[in-house]
Order: structure tokens, then C-alpha cells, then sequence
């Protein structure tokens, strides 16, 4: 049986993958405990940003999920902003990868499935901090996808803004909801379970690497 780490796993996109992979063999990583565990899963408390992680053999797929989403103006961030979203989205991932990098590779079509955003390809004002980081995960994606070509795939998946506990300031009621929903041309934003299921997609065996999937309902690419 595969077995999948999930760092992220006990909420919003993260939560949903795993809800996806029940009957399979999971590690779930995150800073609190998953409240209906399944039977296959383990779980880790820890913080990725502070912890040691833990050492776990037969890994064949890496899921990355920890994110932010810090809507300032440039002249309201501040220098340790940045530093704080790439800690959270960057550099966890990058000492995620390091540590379970050698059990990866001895696995069969083993994978990585990491996380972006759409303002990286479509700007956005007031995404400076999280862009940035995002836009580093969108490089390491294709760096380590052409690295690791023929041993490990790398992927990276960009939703637009997802119904999650992340965006309860941006969904604060149902007029700001539906504003959100008019600005994609599919006419409603991301539910976590869109992107999960693309997420379990590019996990399954497939021939399918250094790509930046866009979850998105056509707001990278459609005017309507």
C-alpha cells in the first residue's frame, strides 16, 4: 500500500486530501490533531516552521499544504511579513523535501505535490508578501521537477481563493462571498474539495510532472 505524508492535514485543502485518501495508507502532519482520524492514518503534532519532523520509511508521496494569506498594502507590510509567508509557505516546504527526500526517491513513481496561488500568474494588488512566496514555490516546482526528471515528479497546484478557514476574513458574509463568486467567470470560487480532488489526481500514478494546475474557475485565463 502507498503511503502519503500530508503536512497541513487538519484543515481546509489539507483536511479534504486526506478525507480523499481514507482508505489509504496516510501520515498526517499538522499543528493540531485531525478530529475523525482514520484507521490507516498516523498522525504527528508539530509545527513545521519549529519542529524536527519525523523519520517515516516507504514514502512514495509528499503533500505540502501550509499556507497564509496576509492581504496588506506594500506600505503596510512589513519586512518581517515577508520573512513570516516564506517561512510558513516556502521554507517548510524546502525542509520538507530535504527531509523525506531519500525515502522518495526509493519509491516507484514516487511524488511531490506542493501549493501556489493564482495572483502569482494574474497580479493582484495587496498580494506582495504572499505572492512572493508563492512565486518561490512555483520555481522550486519546475527547478526540482527538472532535477529530480525520471525519479521523483513534482507538481505544484494554484487555486484561486478556496472556501477555507484561511478565507474567513475575505468570506466574512454573503455579500462578500458573492462578490467573490462574480469575479470568476465559473461564477463560484474554489470549495476545498475542487482542489483536493486534483490533488489525489496528480498523486495517482500518471506521467504528469513540473506543472502548475490552475484551480481556479478560468480567473487565470478567462474574461467573461
Amino acid at each position: 500500500m502507498k503511503k502519503t505524508v500530508v503536512i497541513g492535514a487538519s484543515s481546509g485543502i489539507g483536511k479534504s486530501i486526506t478525507q480523499l485518501l481514507k482508505d489509504q495508507k496516510c501520515i498526517t502532519i499538522s499543528r493540531n490533531a485531525p478530529t475523525s482520524p482514520y484507521p490507516n492514518h498516523t498522525h504527528f503534532n508539530l509545527d513545521i516552521t519549529k519542529d524536527p519532523l519525523p523519520e517515516i520509511d516507504e514514502v512514495s508521496s509528499l503533500v505540502y499544504c501550509p499556507g497564509s494569506i496576509n492581504l496588506k498594502p506594500f506600505g503596510s507590510l512589513k519586512e518581517e511579513d515577508f520573512t513570516t509567508d516564506m517561512q510558513i509557505n516556502f521554507f517548510g516546504a524546502v525542509k520538507a523535501i530535504k527531509h523525506f527526500f531519500r525515502t522518495l526517491k526509493k519509491q516507484e513513481n514516487s511524488s511531490i505535490l506542493l501549493f501556489s496561488t493564482v495572483a502569482v500568474f494574474q497580479g493582484m494588488p495587496f498580494h506582495a508578501s504572499i505572492a512572493s512566496a508563492k512565486g518561490a514555490i512555483e520555481g522550486l516546482t519546475k527547478s526540482l521537477a527538472a532535477e529530480f526528471a525520471g525519479s521523483i515528479r513534482v507538481n505544484c497546484i494554484a487555486p484561486s481563493l478556496t472556501d477555507t478557514p484561511l478565507a474567513v476574513a475575505i468570506l466574512r458574509n454573503e455579500q462578500a462571498r458573492e462578490r467573490s463568486n462574480q469575479r470568476h467567470p465559473s461564477k463560484r470560487i474554489n470549495f476545498s474539495e475542487d482542489v483536493a480532488k486534483t490533488a489525489v489526481f496528480l498523486l495517482e500514478d500518471n506521467n504528469i510532472t513540473g506543472q502548475i494546475i490552475r484551480v481556479d474557475g478560468g480567473l487565470s485565463t478567462l474574461k467573461t
